[in-house]
């Protein structure tokens, strides 16, 4: 395998750029918040600016989002708030690539159904998420999966 080969890839995650673009633009949000003269613009500007250093730091803090571990047995291991899940084959249920209608356009959504500690559980993993097209992560998913 290459290393432009999609399959070669068993993490994915939000792109650094893209997080590092949000906590620019937060804390230039801020600083223009602390400057600002207008009381209910400050209070705008900061919430904005919180906003986006809380999305940098949720990127930050799952990073990896979706990852494979090739090891005997294979899992596949999910971070979110409250840490990384790992689930083995047997427990994951169904995974496909789902297109949503968001802002008039179409776009993909990789759904894996898990066994979740007894309960079925839905994770939804966009693009941002991933870091690439969730089409490229099935087929990745797949090839492990089957193994």
């Amino acid at each position: 395998m290459t290393a432009t080969d999609p399959s070669s890839r068993l993490s994915w995650s939000t792109p650094p750029a893209a997080l590092a673009a949000c906590g620019i633009g937060g804390i230039a949000l801020a600083v223009a918040a602390f400057f600002s003269t207008d009381g209910p613009g400050r209070l705008l500007i900061g919430m904005a600016a919180l906003g986006l250093l809380f999305l940098t730091g949720m990127g930050l803090r799952q990073r990896p989002r979706l990852a494979v571990e090739p090891d005997d047995p294979v899992h596949i291991v999910v971070r979110g708030l409250a840490g990384p899940q790992r689930y083995t084959p047997q427990q994951i249920l169904r995974v496909r690539v789902v297109n949503y209608r968001r802002l008039g356009r179409r776009m993909p959504m990789l759904e894996i159904d898990v066994d979740h500690e007894g309960e079925e559980k839905l994770l939804i993993l966009g693009r941002w998420d991933l870091g690439a097209h969730p089409e490229d992560v099935l087929e990745v998913l797949r090839i492990h999966l089957s193994r």
